[in-house]
């Protein structure tokens, strides 16, 4: 077995026995999709959705909403 493909089998090895710990312990793999927020079609898409918030009769009180429900994290930033 050239060491490349030893390499790769060690891999596999390592990342089933993993697995398997994982699994004893009592979880299970699952797989998401999530927007890619990289894309230019998710900060385009970002971008006109704040601008219609921001242009609403009801910008004063989505904005209370989510001041009300979005908790910021206690640091140097946020002071």
């Amino acid at each position: 077995m050239d060491p490349q493909a030893a390499r790769r089998a060690a891999n596999r090895r390592k990342v089933r026995e993993h697995r398997q710990r994982l699994r004893a312990q009592g979880m299970r793999p699952i797989q998401i999709w999530v927007p890619d927020v990289h894309s230019p079609e998710f900060a385009a898409e970002a971008r006109r959705q704040s601008l219609l918030v921001a242009q609403s009769a009801e910008e004063a009180d989505i904005q209370a909403f989510i001041d009300s429900v979005y908790e910021w994290p206690d640091d140097e930033y946020s002071q």
